[in-house]
């Protein structure tokens, strides 16, 4: 018996909430169906995404890029196997209407250089999340996955470097001495040998800036949000090949541009800067495109 007035308690629950939902009332309420623009009797569905296409994954990259990127198109003698070789071949893909790609593979005679360029529209099948921020989920994954490292902080190094002269020379004087103090008379006459001593120092720290503005890290001015990776493969007793990875979210719309290239002669490692900045280029030009 107590089991039966449990259930009918349930049941009357129920009743109760479906009554709720439908927003029916004794005084004679509408209901959401009666008057859909009444605030507070309808759920408010999320914005779809900007992008219902994509475009077409081969024919988004230009020729002059292609050749910027994969030299060997311009070694390529036979007018087929060249055009073929700027046509690329699509990735295979059951939906392209939400996945698609395309890549490029070219020989030249001083490296194998490889090109992916991948777009991807997220739609959200939750009416309450909108496709950006399921985008914006899936992109976070996508950018932990990378493991990018941590920005590197320069705040001590431009500390020393813009209070020259003051309280952090005198310890930064590798002889140890206080002579570098302002205070000090001879800080004036030994200034040329500190001059000389700090610019292997000055060196070594334009060094260090222009290898942390080339390790992987996120990228302003791009999209909503970016990010670039580079990795670096194999060993001086290989074939070393160097990977450049940019992605960038716009609106539901994710893009991912791969970028490799092994020398032919092993010792040789291919170059970050130039492969980065190539990339990046690609990577403008295509969020460019997605805008317009």
């Amino acid at each position: 018996m107590q089991r039966k007035a449990y259930v009918s308690g349930v049941a009357a629950l129920l009743a109760a909430l479906l009554a709720g939902c439908t927003g029916s009332s004794d005084s004679g309420g509408a209901t959401d169906d009666s008057n859909p623009g009444d605030t507070g009797t309808a759920t408010a569905t999320a914005e779809p995404g900007r992008y219902r296409t994509l475009p077409e994954p081969c024919g988004v990259v230009g020729e002059d890029t292609l050749d910027s990127l994969l030299p060997g198109i311009q070694e390529l003698t036979d007018a087929d196997q060249q055009e073929k070789a700027y046509e690329g071949t699509p990735t295979l893909t059951y939906d392209t209407d939400r996945k698609i790609g395309c890549r490029w593979k070219v020989d030249s005679a001083e490296a194998t250089d490889h090109l992916f360029v991948g777009f991807e529209r997220v739609v959200s099948y939750d009416t309450a999340v909108s496709d950006d921020s399921e985008a914006e989920q899936l992109f976070a994954t996508k950018q932990e996955a990378a493991d990018l490292p941590e920005p590197a902080s320069s705040d001590g190094d431009t500390a020393d470097g813009d209070t020259a002269g003051g309280e952090g020379t005198a310890s930064a004087d590798p002889s140890g001495s206080p002579s570098g103090s302002p205070s000090s008379p001879a800080a004036n006459s030994a200034s040329p040998s500190v001059s000389s001593s700090t610019s292997p120092s000055a060196s070594a720290s334009t060094d260090d800036a222009a290898a942390a503005e080339l390790q992987p890290r996120v990228l302003e001015d791009l999209g909503d949000e970016a990010f670039l990776d580079d990795q670096l493969a194999g060993s001086g007793s290989t074939a070393q090949q160097r990977t450049v990875t940019v992605a960038f979210r716009t609106s539901n719309v994710i893009v991912t541009i791969e970028y490799e290239e092994q020398p032919a002669t092993v010792g040789v490692v291919p170059d970050s800067e130039e492969m980065q900045d190539r990339a990046q280029k690609l990577a403008a030009r295509l969020a460019d495109a997605l805008s317009d």
